[in-house]
């Protein structure tokens, strides 16, 4: 079998980023309504939906382990299977207790889903060029993430305005179709995603299981190994705490300046579409940013505009200005994430690539978790604005956390080399900065030089999304 060239690896990777994500556009906006139609309140769909985040807190490592152990394709099989298992389930759930079999089914998916595709992505372009600027892909990834939602969302419009179809409610309809969807991306998977198996059978298997733990500690020392690596993982704790205020806070911030809580909900909808869209165009315009200040310094400024953009959703007095400063909240957005996600890469070699990637993923959730909590109270005792504004300087105080990055960059004239299991920690226990590549990758080469890369990517993260990183 044919080596795939880079333009057949990133072709193939966003056909299938495409269709993991849409049918999530599909039941983003009817998933809550659908679970009331059938009886069930906001309090039990929401101890419902936390089992996802205990089984994906439980299970991210051991399973983004196993993807480097054992390889991407198998992994992404069984999650393609669960996720099925979960949405035919999600079709007929009426009960408590079924609703919270589909959350932990999701949770499952979501443990096996983060990461192994982006992988199996960078691993297979650098396979095919060493020299090949991978972030193109990244950035596209994020641009196909946010039309596959976009579109979702407007099909699951339509098909809600078409009424019930026999004894399918208007409300069910989304979710039997993205059901239909689901099996449409395990076919294109198994035809599309190659990935070299050295070995095979009952043997290779339990090997593989049997290396994963080794594997998650290797990874997991790499953030001991490297300074650089550590604060870009810890930037995904400002951004979890951060995510909440444009997630969650935004519909009761615009149910306050319109004044009528179902206006808001009537202006959220097609404006949640615009939202996506602008995060695929902000992703679009990676490759300059990339051009005119690097990677890092591009990332760190994004996260001071992030946060102004959600300071002023606390702050503009009208309806209009919310929802501007909502539109180039995901701008920025979905432009942060192939960024970040490009200096990640750049600092693991492939076999622990996964793991890398899950770990910088997880810490999100319970940022996020912590997030709810402590911007809920805030927004109880003085206000939703006032919530809004400390998440908002939550996610800028995040900025200095590139300058490791920068820095090494600057120093050595090339990105940080990817740090191994082979290298030594000082002996001191003090991080150290990974020791400079001789290679000279996309990110730091001067300006004229640099291909044009990249389209944004929640996680991530749960699929209800910021996008996911």
């Amino acid at each position: 079998m044919s080596a795939l060239s880079v333009r057949q690896v990133r072709v193939r990777f966003l056909v299938l980023h495409g269709l993991r994500w849409l049918p999530v556009g599909l039941m983003i906006p009817v998933l809550i309504l659908l679970m009331q139609e059938r009886g069930l309140t906001l309090t039990q769909i929401g101890l419902a939906a936390a089992a996802q985040g205990i089984i994906v807190l439980i299970l991210e490592l051991p399973t983004a382990g196993l993807a480097d152990a054992l390889g991407r394709r198998p992994v992404l099989v069984i999650a393609s299977v669960v996720n099925l298992a979960s949405g035919a389930l999600l079709v007929v759930a009426d009960t408590f207790a079924l609703l919270v079999a589909v959350w932990a089914l999701q949770g499952v998916f979501r443990a096996l889903d983060s990461g192994p595709l982006e992988s199996w992505y960078v691993d297979s372009t650098l396979a095919a060029d060493p020299d090949a600027a991978y972030e193109k892909g990244l950035g596209q990834g994020g641009t196909v993430l946010g039309v596959a939602i976009a579109a979702g969302a407007l099909l699951s419009g339509g098909l809600v305005a078409l009424g019930p179809v026999g004894p399918v409610t208007a409300l069910t309809t989304p979710a039997l179709v993205a059901v239909a969807l689901q099996v449409v991306a395990l076919v294109a998977l198994l035809a599309l995603l190659r990935e070299p198996r050295p070995a095979a059978g009952g043997g290779a298997l339990r090997a593989s299981v049997a290396r994963a733990p080794r594997m998650i500690g290797e990874a997991v020392g790499l953030l001991r190994r490297s300074r650089v690596l550590l604060a870009l993982v810890a930037v995904e704790l400002f951004w979890g705490f951060g995510m909440i205020t444009f997630e969650s806070l935004l519909p009761v911030r615009l149910a306050e300046v319109v004044g009528d809580a179902d206006a808001a909900a009537a202006l959220l909808g097609p404006v949640s579409t615009v939202a996506w869209l602008a995060s695929a165009g902000g992703a679009a315009l990676t490759p300059l940013l990339t051009r005119w200040l690097g990677a890092a310094p591009a990332a760190a400024l994004l996260r001071v505009v992030q946060g102004a953009t959600v300071a002023a959703m606390g702050l503009l007095a009208g309806p209009v200005g919310v929802l501007v400063a909502y539109v180039v909240c995901y701008a920025v957005h979905g432009a942060s994430n192939p960024l970040h996600m490009g200096l990640v890469h750049r600092q693991v070699d492939g076999p622990y690539r996964t793991s890398v990637v899950s770990l910088n993923s997880m810490v999100a959730m319970p940022a996020a978790a912590l997030g709810g909590v402590v911007l809920g109270l805030v927004a109880d005792r003085a206000g939703v604005s006032a919530a809004m504004v400390v998440g908002a300087v939550v996610l800028a105080v995040a900025a200095p956390l590139y300058l490791p990055a920068w820095r090494a960059a600057r120093r050595s004239g090339s990105e940080p080399r990817p740090a191994g299991p082979l290298d030594r920690a000082p002996t001191d226990g003090t991080p150290s900065d990974a020791v400079p590549s001789a290679a000279v990758p996309a990110d730091v080469l001067p300006a004229a030089a640099v291909p044009v890369p990249r389209d944004p990517v929640p996680a991530g993260g749960a699929d209800a999304p910021a996008p996911p990183r």
